[in-house]
């Protein structure tokens, strides 16, 4: 199917996740996941209605902004190494992958303007995936404070890769779980609003447990360069 098609069918599973849950399917952004296809399938994405696109790679990231425009929305979903972010930092609307100090540090230091972050947090504690622990997401919010470029737009995880479907789900709630208890403390650069969270072999589940943005790549634009 084309980008189109698959786009229909991705909403269409998503409207039904939400009346499961009894939630509005208009609180939830797709992501298009445009990290393994070329710019051109892209553009197609963005001619079929999308208009946020994520991209793991600070050059990834200015390649396609540079051929779809500056009226798409722009999310940083890798991890991203210190020494990458005066490359794009001014170039990204979000960044997924904040997860250490010497990350905002760098942030603070090379952007022009406020950038709303995601703290990325390890929820399954698998060794191969970055980010927080829960239990330390509470204290390095705290130190946020001193890094005004930063504001913490919500939290960010990724669920193991399973069969599974009880272990994504209490991935997902324990994120939420999180993302609810900060919000709550009305913290002003930190109204952690957000829950970045579910992808293409999950997203349902993630909308029924409260996602507001979803990163998918293959089921919506495929896979042109055999990533997986």
């Amino acid at each position: 199917m084309n980008v189109a098609d698959n786009a229909t069918v991705i909403q269409n599973n998503i409207h039904a996740a939400c009346e499961r849950a009894g939630r509005s399917s208009d609180s939830i952004t797709v992501i298009a996941v445009t990290k393994y296809v070329t710019a051109v399938r892209a553009l197609e994405a963005y001619e079929a209605g999308i208009r946020h696109f994520g991209e793991n790679r600070p050059e990834g990231l200015l390649e396609k902004k540079e051929a779809i425009g500056e009226e798409a929305v722009w999310h940083f979903i890798g991890s991203l190494q210190t020494r990458k972010v005066k490359s794009m930092i001014d170039h990204a609307d979000y960044i997924h992958s904040l997860d250490r100090l010497a990350l905002a540090e760098e942030i603070q230091k090379r952007a022009a303007r406020q950038v709303k972050c995601f703290v990325q947090v390890n929820v399954s504690g698998e060794e191969s995936k970055h980010g927080l622990k829960p239990e330390e997401v509470q204290n390095f919010i705290e130190k946020l404070k001193d890094f005004p470029k930063i504001q913490v737009a919500g939290l960010m995880t990724m669920a193991p890769y399973t069969d599974n479907e009880q272990e994504i789900r209490n991935c997902f709630r324990t994120l939420k779980h999180l993302q609810e208890s900060i919000k709550g403390q009305n913290i002003g650069y930190a109204p952690c609003t957000e829950l970045s969270m579910g992808m293409s072999n999950d997203y349902v589940i993630a909308a029924e447990e409260g996602a507001t943005f979803i990163r998918i790549g293959s089921s919506l634009v495929g896979n042109e360069s055999g990533g997986v």
